[in-house]
């Protein structure tokens, strides 16, 4: 977070394959998606739905609640995905099962505000919102917990590190993608994924923008893909959060430079409050 963070999500001189090459998730057959959405939002996940981080959560399960000092001591910075298939594949040695896996992500608490946004967001007109999950947790943690709250029908795409339970009952994780950004772990970098994605659908929209792209995030992660985003488009950073605070540093250190307009949130009502707005609008 100290070191410079203008030049964290460069364009690689040769971009990755489009998203749809990529290991996205769909976790059930989707109809090809419609192309009157007035306006495209997305959501991580981590901190953003869910009021803390899931893979954290993981140590809850672990025998006695604490990982040991050797696993931990394997953590490098940047390749937090590799961390975690080690520790997934601990717990699995110590007997911990899916159904507790799953039963610790469904206790995840949302943010403040999130159920209200969600709810809000399945009552408008189905031409209104795209709305487009993209996280660095895996899809059984987003899945599990959308699926039980009642929020998966909401999402058109999630675009996460692929996992599922094997036969041995071990959660298998895989990185998402590889890329060539300067900043972001090595397995995601979400502006390439944000980047490619409005791109593709525009395209399938014959060439006809969305009115608005929105980002909703937290995590130093999310301020990569709030660079792609033009003007006229909203970040809805968490306040004094990560991402909050480099769009701060950015916006004292180049004037102008940050594109998008920014929302900042405590709730998930204060995004409401934007929404209801360019609803509003012609």
């Amino acid at each position: 977070m100290r070191d410079s963070v203008f030049n964290c999500c460069v364009s690689p001189p040769h971009p990755p394959r489009a998203v749809e090459e990529h290991q996205q998730h769909r976790s059930r057959a989707q109809a090809p998606p419609t192309n009157d959405r007035r306006f495209l939002i997305f959501f991580d996940f981590d901190e953003t739905l869910v009021d803390e981080c899931s893979d954290d959560s993981m140590v809850t399960v672990a025998p006695g609640g604490v990982l040991p000092g050797w696993l931990k001591d394997t953590y490098r910075s940047g390749h937090y995905n590799e961390y975690m298939q080690r520790v997934l594949a601990y717990l699995a040695e110590k007997g911990v099962t899916p159904a507790a896996i799953r039963g610790t992500v469904e206790k995840l608490p949302p943010c403040p505000g999130i159920p209200t946004l969600m709810h809000f967001l399945l009552s408008q007109p189905s031409r209104d919102f795209e709305v487009v999950c993209v996280s660095d947790a895996n899809t059984v943690f987003i899945e599990t917990w959308l699926q039980h709250l009642g929020f998966r029908p909401l999402f058109l795409r999630i675009f996460t590190n692929p996992a599922h339970f094997d036969d041995n009952g071990q959660l298998q994780l895989r990185p998402f993608h590889s890329h060539e950004c300067l900043r972001c772990p090595a397995n995601m970098c979400k502006a390439v994924v944000v980047r490619q994605y409005v791109a593709q659908r525009v395209r399938e929209r014959s060439g006809r923008p969305y009115q608005k792209v929105l980002y909703v995030g937290d995590g130093a992660n999310d301020f990569c893909p709030s660079l792609t985003l033009s003007p006229g488009d909203i970040a809805f950073p968490r306040r004094d959060f990560p991402m909050h605070k480099l769009i701060q540093e950015m916006e004292e250190a180049k004037p102008g430079e940050f594109k998008a307009s920014v929302v900042p949130w405590n709730s998930g009502e204060d995004v409401i409050n934007t929404l209801r707005k360019i609803l509003e609008r012609p």
